[in-house]
């Protein structure tokens, strides 16, 4: 369950503009290039396709997945295998046009351990945009022991335009580790130059490497790959388990195939019919609360490891004032590279991610090194992480794919200048720390105001009438997906209940919680909605 990754300076310009989202890339701001591409999108996703009644769709939604005994991991990802299988399935590039052209979609299968009480497929998807579900079932199999195993065929699958189904790819190794040595800088007028320069480049590499997909990589087409998934999988319908962004995938598919909706659960919430800006001021606002709580904790339990002082009400503060010295002092690190400011940032909120069991003891660690013994490692591998870096030098799509996708999926003008200030001020009131030199010119732009091609996609409250009864969860302490916006998915949602886990962290899977897990297994396995109003504490 990773979230969107970026440094101090790009999270104020990723505010800027919006994009600040969820759980994976790091949004490189909106590239300022057009070209051709905008007729198609835009005709291709405002037509609603009929699903399998579509006779153009027949040969898709009649395939049958060919699972066979997954490849060895490779050595820098060493993951047992063991039991699991994998396949591909194939889907249109374009709905409104399936004759074009197919694209693969990875996938891999946890078969249900108790097939004799199998009630059926399971699809996850981790976040995002950009995140892997085949590597979240790979490597995080762990997460499902118990019934969900027991009971279904636990299925991981790389949306399009991720992972190992056709990746948008936009930058090289070398460029992304160029461009993450040299800090944004402060100053508002010479940021907004540099981020600007950074866009066009960009969006003239999308273009050159990716241009085909990036029309049709938005979360509406990925809700119709999921229906295709669905039949290929033989379940009538589809049972799904979707946190962060997923979430918003799922809200999607609910508002798609209503009829077609089984048990989905929608952890970690996206409010669809959020002004975007708006959000991303929300998220950042969160993580300031993060890193309030993270350094009270630091001060108060952990007094003799931890670098912030002695006193709970200016600890947060120590970190934050650290941290942006290293605009001025980078640190050294093992491998050569420097930690910046921003890389130091981007490993904080990593780790911000996490509570006071999951996380919170690594980011002590990191900040130690780095005030005490004056090294940058543990933070840059933090950052590393979050940015999809191994320790060969090697990135994920993550990166480019988000970028992709959230323009793929919405817009947004510019703000007004009365909108500019009011987030300014809010911004200064309530993260003081994190959003330190935030200023009225971050916001010249609108989201993918010059992305290669426009799209129709506008935030909506999705009503999804007709469906299945859907469990909406939401942490009270969650940074990237703030409590609130689970509150208004499950109030615009037809047929939906709020499930609330107390607690820090994104997301409220796999943290151990028996509440939260006996909630999940009592839903997916028998179809029991936890009573409205359950509140499950930490």
């Amino acid at each position: 369950m990773t979230t969107h990754r970026t440094g101090h300076r790009l999270m104020l310009a990723a505010l800027a503009t919006g994009s600040l989202l969820l759980t994976t890339a790091c949004n490189d701001l909106t590239p300022d290039q057009s070209t051709d591409a905008g007729a198609v999108s835009s005709a291709g996703a405002a037509a609603k396709p009929a699903g399998a009644d579509d006779p153009r769709l027949g040969a898709f939604y009649g395939q049958h997945i060919d699972w066979h005994t997954c490849r060895p991991g490779s050595e820098s990802r060493p993951v047992d295998l063991t039991g699991l299988q994998c396949g591909e399935l194939r889907i249109p590039l374009d709905y409104t046009d399936p004759a074009t052209e197919a694209l693969g979609i990875a996938l891999v299968r946890l078969p249900a351990a108790d097939p004799a009480q199998r009630v059926g497929s399971l699809v996850i998807n981790p976040g995002g945009p950009g995140g892997s579900g085949v590597e979240m079932v790979e490597m995080g199999r762990k997460l499902f022991d118990g019934a969900l195993h027991n009971r279904f065929d636990v299925v991981g699958f790389d949306p399009r335009g991720t992972g190992a189904s056709s990746p948008v790819t936009c930058l090289t190794d070398r460029q992304r580790d160029d461009r993450d040595q040299v800090d944004i800088p402060v100053d508002p007028t010479k940021r907004r130059v540099v981020l600007e320069q950074r866009d066009k480049e960009f969006a003239a590499a999308c273009a050159a490497t990716s241009g085909k997909l990036l029309p049709f990589v938005g979360t509406r087409n990925t809700a119709r790959d999921l229906d295709v998934l669905r039949q290929a999988l033989g379940d009538p319908k589809l049972n799904y388990l979707g946190i962060s962004y997923g979430t918003y995938l799922g809200t999607l598919y609910a508002e798609e195939f209503p009829a077609r909706t089984g048990r989905l659960i929608l952890d970690g919430a996206v409010d669809p019919a959020a002004d975007t800006l708006d959000e991303s001021t929300d998220q950042i606002i969160g993580f300031e609360s993060s890193l309030q709580h993270f350094a009270a904790d630091c001060v108060r339990a952990h007094a003799a490891e931890c670098p912030l002082g002695s006193d709970p009400d200016t600890a947060a503060k120590k970190a934050a004032d650290y941290l942006e010295s290293l605009h001025d002092h980078p640190l050294d690190t093992a491998d050569g590279r420097k930690l910046t400011s921003d890389l130091g940032w981007a490993g904080t909120q990593a780790l911000l991610y996490g509570d006071e069991t999951d996380a919170w003891p690594a980011l002590r660690a990191a900040l130690t090194m780095a005030m005490v013994q004056q090294r940058g490692d543990l933070l840059l591998a933090s950052a590393d992480r979050f940015h999809g870096r191994d320790e060969k030098g090697h990135y994920t799509s993550l990166s480019d794919s988000h970028t992709a996708i959230s323009c793929a999926d919405g817009a947004a003008a510019t703000p007004s200048p009365e909108h500019a200030q009011d987030v300014v001020a809010k911004l200064k009131a309530e993260a003081p720390l994190v959003t330190q030199g935030v200023s009225v010119e971050d916001y010249q732009h609108g989201r993918c105001e010059n992305w290669p091609f426009k799209t129709p996609e506008k935030p909506h409250v999705v009503r999804a009438e007709g469906s299945a009864p859907i469990l909406v969860v939401g942490s009270t302490g969650d940074p990237a997906t703030p409590y609130a916006a689970a509150e208004n998915l499950s109030k615009g949602l037809a047929h939906a209940t709020l499930l609330t886990r107390e607690g820090e962290g994104h997301g409220a899977f796999g943290r151990g919680n028996t509440c939260i897990d006996a909630a999940y297994e009592a839903y997916l396995v028998a179809g029991t909605m936890p009573a409205p109003g359950t509140r499950c504490a930490n």
